[in-house]
């Protein structure tokens, strides 16, 4: 894992070496590597997933909570933390109020209108047929969760979220995607794709649509680019890959999804995300394995120019923006060290 600790990122690599729980401080244009600290709390299933990163807080929930289909609460995965770095303290969020946790997908966002931090919590029973998803918000000042209500399309048979990277936090709304299979009715089955977002400040769900390219359909990234909501889509080449970028120019309206660029990519790559400074960052794999010799690069959309970064890691990174600050943690279960 790397985090910055003035102006730049947070990069985080899950490891299941219990021993070795560390971070690296990373520069904001580079990347590059400058010192160490560990991790002050760990997760029983030894993976921390990087939920997000808010005014200096980072929220980690246990990786299992956030990609297994089996009971998570039972088990024991539902721990979340905070934690600021800055002041050494970090806190253990109160167990969910929902009964259950087949699949849980997660945000982290700031409530800037009341300087507060929620995080979301969107999950549902693994059962057939399969049932709509059910939502719940935890505010850091009541240091409680409550139940909140989406909205669902009656027919939905079939429903993924198709990126497991952390939900970007843009004009206050977090994003999931999602990949739904409608009943048509007595006609074929219908796919749909769309974005749910969640308004931070007024705690209510809606749907937007995606841009309309169908050309580029061999996977895709919910992303942001300089604090606007970007989609990253990819399309298979007989010698490598193509990325389109989109960008939505102005919040909320459909009509303002704007292609920003077509990158070249080699066949083997992990998509990262976004710097702030608006360079793509990709992991180059050697081989279908992950290896150490796998290269971390740069690349700027425009030129094309790419610069390899000291990042070395075994396993695919996600990263978020982090300024440092010295937002408190108080309450219950705050623990400095």
């Amino acid at each position: 894992m790397f985090l910055c600790l003035n102006q730049g990122y947070v990069i985080h690599m899950p490891t299941i070496n219990l021993d070795n729980q560390d971070l690296k401080v990373a520069c904001d244009r580079t990347f590059d590597g400058i010192a160490e600290f560990k991790i002050p709390f760990s997760f029983q299933s030894g993976l921390a997933f990087l939920v997000g990163s808010c005014n200096g807080l980072l929220c980690f929930s246990d990786f299992r909570l956030q990609n297994s289909l089996i009971n998570n609460a039972f088990f024991g995965f539902n721990a979340v933390y905070l934690w600021n770095p800055s002041i050494r303290k970090f806190k253990k969020l109160p167990d969910t109020c929902l009964s259950q946790l087949h699949l849980a997908k997660l945000g982290f966002a700031q409530h800037s209108q009341k300087n507060d931090y929620k995080v979301v919590r969107i999950s549902r029973p693994f059962t057939e047929p399969m049932p709509p998803l059910k939502a719940e918000v935890y505010t850091l000042s009541s240091d409680s969760w409550k139940r909140v209500g989406i909205s669902w399309r009656p027919n939905v048979v079939f429903y993924k979220f198709s990126c497991v990277k952390p939900f970007p936090f843009v004009s206050g709304h977090l994003h999931w995607m999602l990949d739904m299979i409608e009943d048509g009715g007595g006609q074929e089955m219908r796919y749909i794709e769309m974005i749910l977002s969640f308004d931070v400040n007024s705690e209510k769900f809606k749907k937007l649509p995606l841009p309309d390219d169908h050309s580029f359909k061999d996977g895709k990234n919910l992303t942001s680019v300089k604090e606007k909501l970007a989609l990253a889509k990819f399309e298979q080449q007989p010698h490598g890959m193509l990325c389109c970028v989109w960008v939505m120019r102005e919040y909320g309206v459909c009509e303002s999804w704007n292609k920003l660029c077509v990158v070249p990519i080699v066949t083997h790559t992990c998509f990262i995300g976004y710097t702030k400074y608006g360079s793509l960052l990709i992991q180059k794999k050697t081989q279908e394995i992950y290896s150490l010799e796998d290269k971390y690069v740069l690349i700027d959309p425009e030129t094309l120019y790419e610069k390899e970064t000291s990042i070395q890691a075994i396993h695919p990174l996600v990263i978020a923006t982090r300024t440092e600050n010295l937002a408190l943690l108080d309450g219950a279960n705050v623990i400095s060290y």
